[in-house]
């Protein structure tokens, strides 16, 4: 996979915690730490959008839509 090389800004604080991480080798190093937190957020962000888009559906259309020719299917099938 292809790599871009970046320069941020990240507070003491923060940067101390990640440094403590990456020394107990909870992380191989900062970088990856960085690429495995920005990738787990857009993951989040991707989920949510998707989760918003499907709280705007209504049920009861999405439903009419689903059985939408559905009665006119049960009388070509054969009773049992």
């Amino acid at each position: 996979m292809a790599a871009s090389k970046i320069a941020i800004t990240i507070d003491d604080k923060t940067l101390q915690r990640l440094d403590l991480l990456v020394k107990s080798k909870y992380f191989p190093n900062r970088s990856n730490a960085i690429q495995q937190a920005v990738a787990e957020k857009l993951n989040r962000i991707d989920k949510s959008r998707l989760a918003q888009e499907c709280a705007k559906l209504d049920p009861d259309f999405e439903q009419s839509l689903a059985e939408e020719g559905f009665s006119s299917e049960l009388e070509e099938w054969p009773e049992y």
